[in-house]
């Protein structure tokens, strides 16, 4: 089967969108989703640095990143001798956060690397900062965290999701993203910046992200442990080693990395609930099994009426299952773009209709607050067996949410 990095029902791969975009005098937004026209600011007006909205949770957040190795995939782009090697960043419920810096949205040099690549290094100064503090201590309790495993779309980055993740954190679970190589931008810590490859012979399959997130939950396993899987063996925030929970772990992810958490739960029993946000679910290697464990479904755009893959997907599914739709989500609608957007859209003056063409028509607000819910009650469900009442059905908080039979 062949398997195209979707971004939009257009069929088109995140870089053709954004040439596309170029050529048409169209946006290219911070997280490579094709829009309106860029246009100066008024000259009275300064740049001003976005913003994210702050978790809602009863605990300050921090983070530390981890490079990590994959000694069982040699990695035949990197050259002889090597393996997979990727980044990951784990969040977590902090303490004692205030002489800790917080994360940006993207390490510099990703962010440049990506901006550049699109023609619009300018916009750099306006990147957001996350609610992450790094290196903070981890705040421990009487019970270790729950893990949550984040894959990122196609040509994306690991911190597009940086809302749902911070969220979670400061609801009490430690969260590991992870930066898929050859599929994403990032930075390692001696300097080396990567993005995307867009070779098909690349490993950059649904399979290749599914086999990153069972190595970072044997990564998991050894901080569970008290072990360091750092191979620099950097030093870890304290408390961090021994306080996560590998028998209480879910996974979720965006777009292709929502097609890689079906693949990875299907795969890896240690992964007890898993959410797709919006995945096309083109399964890569096909689809075979049925699988036992809760498993939801956010979707926007590719929806079981439209697509036969995730129909397919869907009928697959013998334990707890739910399938949801925000009514006027675009496919970036479970993603931080839905805080982005306003905030570029006003700063450039764009139109009402200019931003809807990005986002879609679901009030960016009440997306935010689906993302931060919705996860938020799924995981609780299937990890804590704290039964939140939001997943029963319709609720009047969140009036566009549809409950899909």
């Amino acid at each position: 089967m062949t398997i195209t990095p979707f971004i939009s029902r257009r069929g088109m791969t995140r870089r053709r969108m954004l040439g596309a975009a170029l050529a048409a005098g169209a946006a290219v937004p911070l997280a490579t989703v094709a829009g309106p026209a860029w246009a100066d600011p008024a000259a009275d007006a300064a740049p001003t640095r976005l913003v994210l909205p702050s978790p809602t949770g009863p605990y300050p957040v921090g983070r530390v990143e981890l490079r990590l190795v994959d000694r069982a995939r040699p990695d035949d782009i990197a050259g002889p001798g090597r393996f997979r090697e990727l980044m990951a960043t784990v969040w977590y419920p902090a303490r004692d956060v205030e002489r800790f810096p917080v994360a940006p949205w993207m390490p510099a040099g990703a962010l440049q690397a990506f901006l550049a690549d699109v023609g619009f290094s300018a916009l750099a100064p306006l990147a957001p900062s996350t609610s992450g503090h790094v290196g903070a201590p981890v705040r421990r309790s009487n019970r270790r965290l729950p893990v949550v495993v984040f894959s990122h779309g196609a040509h994306s980055h690991q911190g597009d999701h940086t809302i749902v993740v911070q969220e979670l954190a400061s609801h009490g679970y430690a969260v590991v993203t992870v930066a898929h190589p050859y599929d994403t931008y990032t930075v390692f810590p001696d300097g080396r910046v990567t993005v995307p490859l867009y070779d098909r012979k690349a490993p950059t399959l649904p399979g290749d992200f599914a086999a990153d997130l069972r190595f970072v939950l044997d990564c998991v396993e050894q901080l569970a442990a008290g072990c360091n899987p750092d191979v620099d063996r950097r030093a870890l925030p304290a408390g961090l080693l021994g306080s996560l929970d590998p028998r209480r772990v879910g996974a979720f992810g965006w777009s292709k990395g929502g097609t890689a958490t079906a693949c990875a739960t299907l795969a890896d029993e240690r992964i007890r609930a898993g959410l797709s946000l919006d995945g096309p679910m083109q399964m890569n290697p096909p689809l075979t099994g049925d699988l036992e464990r809760p498993f939801m479904m956010m979707s926007a755009e590719f929806t079981r009426t439209t697509d036969p893959q995730v129909a397919a997907f869907w009928s697959h599914l013998r334990g707890w299952r739910l399938n949801l739709q925000a009514q006027g989500a675009a496919h970036i609608s479970y993603g931080d773009n839905e805080a982005l957007f306003p905030q570029v859209a006003k700063l450039f003056g764009w139109s009402g209709r200019q931003l809807q063409d990005v986002i879609g028509t679901l009030d960016p607000d009440q997306a935010v607050k689906i993302q931060q819910a919705y996860p938020l009650a799924f995981f609780d469900e299937h990890l804590r067996h704290r039964h939140r009442h939001l997943l029963d059905g319709p609720s009047p908080a969140f009036p566009a949410v549809t409950f899909l039979p």
